[in-house]
């Protein structure tokens, strides 16, 4: 379902999870602008009033690896508890997700995972998408 300003609350610790780099003040202000954004959104699932996953997703205009559109639907991150894995509910986040691009305009909807996230890699293949590129970047102070 489509989150609603009053479940960010629940969800910025989730996304914790997902960055914690990030203060969790911080993350309720991106869920925030995510969720009131025309160009974004946010999807949660529930099982009564326990919250069991969440994923981001917003409209990219910029170039998208593999893509030949734009705007492409992009899933910006999705986490999904530890204890209700594995049972169908990621795949569902990121379908509401596709389906919102859609109803955007959108005939691709693209991802991506660090090289080294091997779970998320088998879960993006799992579920329809195709490996387009692998990239390392780099940086220095100069």
């Amino acid at each position: 379902m489509k989150a609603e300003l009053k479940d960010i609350e629940s969800l910025a610790p989730m996304v914790k999870k997902l960055w914690p780099e990030h203060e969790l003040e911080d993350l309720e202000r991106i869920l925030r602008e995510y969720a009131e954004a025309e160009e974004s959104a946010v999807f949660c699932a529930k099982s009564g009033e326990e919250y069991l996953g969440v994923a981001l997703t917003c409209l990219r205009h910029d170039y998208v690896e593999g893509c030949e559109t734009s705007p492409v639907g992009y899933l910006e991150g999705i986490y999904v508890d530890e204890n209700h894995r594995y049972s169908g509910i990621a795949r569902n986040l990121v379908a509401e997700c596709e389906n919102w691009a859609k109803e955007k305009g959108c005939t691709e909807f693209a991802s991506d995972c660090e090289l080294t996230n091997t779970t998320s890699l088998k879960f993006h293949l799992s579920i329809g998408f195709k490996e387009e590129n692998r990239i390392i970047c780099f940086r220095k102070n100069i």
